[in-house]
């Protein structure tokens, strides 16, 4: 059975909001395809090092009208969450952020992923957006922890999660098939104990 956070049969999706200071979180919808498209096909070279290989039909209306329906399928069996990135003020899609392999039993965790537009990145935003994602994560889900990780070329990453709060626990070999070839990585984590003891340090901390 899914966990009850993920029962918003009463809500429109689009009543679906997870609050930052200049960015807000809400559920992917079939009417974004153009701007998903356009901010993915723009941000390409700048994603793929990072990223799976992209299918040949990656940015096609039919592949995106498919993702949407396993969003939907993962998010209603309480397994992933998927979320995109906005601006707040103009509703802008300039991202996304997915937790994925949410754990329920003894483990309560999940892990985290994430990605941003070329032309929005170095701003801010999705520290914003993760310092919204986080306290829901620890509190509305009850999660216990959460783990991040990323290529160690990737250093932009590594700042960003460090910035929010985790702390980097290990070294994972050969773990995830990025861009066509198996890399290792950085294994981060941040668990509900350490997120409190930033929160009650005050503004500014962790952020």
């Amino acid at each position: 059975m899914a966990h009850p956070v993920f029962r918003f049969r009463s809500r429109t999706q689009e009543d679906f909001r997870i609050e930052g200071r200049t960015t807000f979180l809400r559920y992917p919808v079939i009417g974004d395809f153009s701007e998903w498209s356009r901010l993915r096909a723009e941000s390409r070279v700048f994603l793929e090092p990072w990223e799976p290989s992209w299918a040949d039909d990656e940015l096609t209306r039919s592949a995106f009208r498919y993702r949407i329906r396993r969003y939907e399928t993962d998010r209603e069996a309480g397994v992933a969450l998927p979320l995109f990135v906005c601006l707040k003020g103009s509703g802008r899609i300039v991202g996304g952020a997915t937790l994925n392999s949410i754990k329920r039993g003894v483990a309560q965790s999940c892990a985290l992923g994430y990605w941003m537009g070329e032309q929005h990145a170095g701003k801010g935003l999705m520290a914003d957006a993760l310092n919204g994602l986080i306290p829901h994560v620890f509190g509305r889900m009850q999660l216990h922890r959460i783990e991040a990780a990323c290529i160690p070329e990737n250093s932009r990453s590594q700042r960003l999660l460090e910035k929010v709060g985790f702390q980097r626990e290990g070294y994972l070999s050969g773990y995830l098939k990025i861009n066509g070839a198996w890399r290792d990585h950085l294994l981060y984590a941040l668990i509900a104990e350490d997120w409190q003891s930033i929160r009650a340090k005050g503004p500014g901390s962790g952020e």
